[in-house]
């Protein structure tokens, strides 16, 4: 069994869980692109089996988050779930967090929250700090494509859409646009309604999905979410190829889907006309 299920995941509930969701019903393992802390809400897709190994393929992909960012406080965690570590009474306006919106746009450094899965040492950042262990994160690049506000809440709150690439902090985010405001920030929800090719659209409930009876018609194909050339191989060159025998069939260097006629067997790299299947997914 391949292919992927795009579900829709709860604030409160953790990316453990909801994959686990889609292990039980298909009794295979299972693992997920991305995770979403458990105060996120919105799509997590599953590879389901081997399909996980077209992950690495899907990292750098766009995505598209609506936070909640709250001005006037600072947590440990850059979120409320955290505790308190600062407060101050300058709350921005409407029109000066619009201003600073543009600054965040582009390719930055941004120093991720120390309470995240970075390593330190060997140790993941969250567990030191959970422990009071203190310590600085280096800063990384990360491309934000796009940052718009999309209301105000009220005058500490307001929600904006954020499209960026993978590994991007939107806690981060909202702590360094608290900065630029001259304030304090934190983020106080957020929504993640795209990922790559995967989007709300075509997104199902954990619950719905554990309350199906044929769960199978919530699988994507496996090769949906990848966008490279397609090479079919014949039935005979595949076989070859399952035997361990590679030829030199004049193929272009680069990356392909690869088909058994009309079977997707996984992502091959082409090289001096040698066809090699790196992520086999069949």
């Amino acid at each position: 069994m391949k292919g992927f299920i795009n579900l829709y995941k709860p604030s409160g509930m953790s990316s453990a869980y909801a994959v686990g969701a889609v292990k039980h019903k298909f009794n295979v393992p299972c693992g997920h692109m991305g995770t979403l802390d458990p105060m996120a809400s919105g799509i997590l897709p599953v590879g389901i089996g081997k399909t996980s190994r077209l992950f690495p393929f899907l990292l750098d992909k766009k995505k598209t988050y609506v936070a909640t960012i709250k001005f006037g406080v600072s947590t440990d965690t850059l979120d409320t779930t955290g505790k308190v570590t600062e407060t101050t009474d300058v709350l921005p306006d409407k029109k000066t967090v619009e201003n600073v919106l543009g600054k965040f746009i582009g390719e930055i450094d941004q120093v991720p929250p120390n309470y995240s899965a970075k390593c330190v040492n060997g140790k993941r950042g969250y567990e030191l700090s959970r422990k009071g262990v203190e310590f600085e994160l280096p800063p990384k690049k990360v491309v934000i494509y796009d940052v718009k506000m999309l209301e105000q809440i009220d005058n500490e709150q307001y929600k904006l859409e954020i499209t960026c690439g993978g590994g991007t902090y939107i806690r981060s985010l909202c702590r360094d646009i608290g900065f630029s405001c001259n304030s304090l920030a934190v983020m106080s929800g957020l929504e993640r309604t795209a990922s790559g090719k995967f989007d709300i659209s075509t997104a199902v409930t954990v619950e719905e999905f554990k309350a199906s009876f044929n769960p199978e018609k919530y699988i994507i194909p496996a090769d949906y979410a990848v966008d490279f050339p397609k090479l079919v191989l014949s039935s005979e060159r595949a076989q070859k190829i399952l035997d361990g025998v590679f030829e030199n069939h004049g193929y272009k260097d680069g990356t392909y889907r690869v088909y058994n006629q009309d079977d997707f067997w996984g992502i091959g790299q082409a090289k001096d006309g040698v066809l090699r299947i790196t992520s086999y997914v069949r």
